[in-house]
């Protein structure tokens, strides 16, 4: 069961990752270009989040690597 989650959650994550990867490629690009607008630190904001939420999945996913690895050769 371990590993069954383990390849879901990591394959969701890439899916979800992927697929937001262009659109903040596009808001820090505004950011960039836009120092003085008001909206400048909205889109900084969701960035920053998104790359916490980016590096929290990647370890999370080495833990429960680390956990199946250990369930089946401990």
């Amino acid at each position: 069961m371990l590993l069954w989650i383990t390849i879901l959650f990591i394959l969701i994550g890439f899916c979800v990752l992927i697929s937001m990867k262009k659109p903040m490629e596009n808001k820090l690009a505004f950011i960039k270009s836009n120092t003085e607008d008001p909206n400048v630190t909205k889109d900084t904001y969701s960035i920053v989040w998104w790359v916490v939420g980016a590096t929290s999945w990647g370890i999370v996913s080495i833990i429960l690597i680390t956990l199946t690895f250990q369930e089946f050769f401990g």
